[in-house]
């Protein structure tokens, strides 16, 4: 299966000061921030290139879902994009092996607009999503 980054979700504290650090420090271009700030949208992104972004999930968004005692953890999530059917193939296998999956499928905003997610856990109980957009995927799963 052949499968491209799409983004990873990073929990913090102080999302001005994380915006501040990437978008300044890193220069990585804001996405979706004029919305956010206005509520209209739940968190805001920053692009590392064309087909990844990085998501900043405030306090509000995490909160709810951390371990008891553990603390923050600081990755929320990471997510793959494949081809639809590689993404077919996957939940097959993923229910062949028994393996949970534990929200999906949704459609969510991404790297490269709205597509399809499913969300489970690797052994180590790491959240992994895996999506397809619904134009037409090349074999490598990017949006033709």
């Amino acid at each position: 299966m052949k499968c491209l980054m799409d983004h990873i979700v990073l929990n913090v504290e102080d999302d001005e000061t994380m915006i501040s650090f990437y978008s300044e420090v890193l220069r990585l271009p804001t996405e979706r921030l004029e919305e956010y700030r206005a509520g209209d949208v739940p968190f805001a992104s920053l692009r590392l290139n064309a087909d990844t972004i990085i998501d900043l999930f405030p306090r509000k968004l995490w909160q709810k879902n951390s371990r008891q005692g553990e603390g923050r953890e600081n990755l929320n999530h990471f997510c793959i994009t494949v081809a639809k059917a590689d993404w077919d193939a996957l939940v097959n296998r993923l229910e062949a092996q028994g393996i949970q999956i534990e929200s999906g499928p949704v459609r969510l905003w991404g790297a490269q607009g709205t597509g399809t997610s499913i969300y489970f856990r690797d052994p180590e109980k790491n959240l992994i999503e895996a999506r397809h957009y619904e134009a037409e995927d090349d074999e490598q799963g990017r949006v033709s």
